[in-house]
This record gives structure tokens, C-alpha cells and sequence, in this order.
């Protein structure tokens, strides 16, 4: 497969991981910032190889290959970034541009012994979780900080925004995957939030709570 067929793959899996309904060619163009009717070519070619469902206005889904294939795509990147953070310190705003080059690496081989290596992870430094050679995953119970009720606890365990630019704010504020994190108080004009963070208090907006994974009760 071309790296493009791969990317094609991965982003109508990330695409159907937010959505139950049946992926749309604009969403998937707008996420890999193309046209439409290139996003129409590659279907074309990736439903010939028996890797998507595909009819014109219909939307497209994975095949039970094309799924496996995405998610193997997935385990590489994840992989890597827990490579990059743990054994070469780089931050983790930075890893994901580096793990999309890396994660088209062909070689089974030596990813089951990256793996294997890394002592067999089973999330990201961003908490998500990693598929293992099958592509089974195991799903954390987590919700975002924004539904949490004044007075709830929950341990910070993921992101849904991985931009560099989100983390940043986050390393600033000291807010990692383990914090501890308590509502305080919310505010009904501008739905801001005060939090309790391990031992400091700080008032966030809803667009960052909604943008941070939590496990409650912890």
C-alpha cells in the first residue's frame, strides 16, 4: 500500500471512531485538507482493493480488512510516541508529527519487538488507547471534565485535542495524564470552570474541559 492509501485508512477510522453514522467524503477532505474529488478518486481505488465500502453519496465505511489494516496503521504511530516520550524525552506536543512518518514503517518484525521493548503499552502518552498485534484495544471508562458536576473528582487520563498548541497550554498549567482534578465551581455566563489541580487551584473555559478526559470517583 502507498502512504496515502494508508492515511486514507487511518482517517476514515479516526473519522468512524467519532461518529456511529456511515463516514461522508467531506468529512474526510476536510480532515486531510483536500479536495473533495480527490477524496472521491482514492475511495475508488481503496473500495477496488476490498478495503472500503464506498457508494457515491452514501458515505464509506471500513471492510473488516481495511479496519484491521487502520488499526495496525494506529499501533505503529501510538507505538512510537510512547518510544519518543519514554526512551528519547522528546515533549509529547511534539511526537505525533514524527510518529506520521515513522508509523508507515513496513516491518511487522520490528514493531512486535518495539513493542515488546516498551514493555507492551496499552496507551499513548496522550491516552489513547494501542492496539496489539490482533487490534484489540482495551477501552478506558473515562468522560470529559466539562460533564463532571460541581464537587466531582477524576483522574486526568486523555486528550481529545492533541495539537501541539492544546498541550502546551497544558504543560503550562501543569495538567498531565495522572492529575488530580476536582470541580470547584462553574460559572453560568461563560461556562469556565474553577478546578482543583493536585493542590492548585485554576479556572479553565469549557473548550479546554472539553478537551480533557477524566476516569471519576478516582
Amino acid at each position: 500500500m502507498t502512504f496515502s492509501e494508508e492515511n486514507y485508512l487511518k482517517t476514515i477510522y479516526h473519522l468512524t471512531n467519532l461518529s456511529d453514522s456511515e463516514v461522508s467524503t467531506n468529512a474526510i477532505a476536510e480532515m486531510m485538507e483536500t479536495k473533495a474529488s480527490s477524496v472521491t478518486d482514492m475511495l475508488k481505488k481503496l473500495s477496488e482493493k476490498d478495503l472500503v465500502h464506498y457508494k457515491k453519496y452514501q458515505g464509506v465505511s471500513l471492510t473488516e480488512q481495511g479496519n484491521l489494516i487502520a488499526k495496525m496503521i494506529v499501533r505503529k504511530h501510538r507505538l512510537w510516541e510512547v518510544f519518543l516520550v519514554e526512551k528519547l524525552d522528546f515533549p509529547w506536543d511534539e511526537v505525533h508529527d514524527i510518529a506520521e512518518q515513522l508509523e508507515h514503517i513496513k516491518s511487522e518484525q520490528l514493531i512486535d519487538k518495539l513493542d515488546d521493548f516498551l514493555g507492551n503499552p496499552t496507551e499513548d502518552p496522550h491516552g489513547d488507547p494501542i492496539p496489539d498485534a490482533q487490534g484489540r484495544m482495551t477501552k478506558t471508562d473515562k468522560q470529559l471534565l466539562s460533564d463532571l458536576a460541581v464537587n466531582q473528582k477524576g483522574i486526568c487520563v486523555g486528550v481529545k485535542d492533541s495539537s501541539a498548541d492544546f498541550l502546551k497550554y497544558l504543560d503550562k498549567q501543569e495538567i498531565a495524564l495522572g492529575s488530580k482534578i476536582e470541580i470547584i465551581s462553574k460559572e453560568t455566563f461563560d461556562l469556565s470552570i474553577k478546578i482543583k489541580v493536585d493542590t492548585k487551584e485554576l479556572t479553565i473555559s469549557n473548550k479546554i474541559a472539553s478537551n480533557l478526559f477524566v476516569k471519576v470517583g478516582q
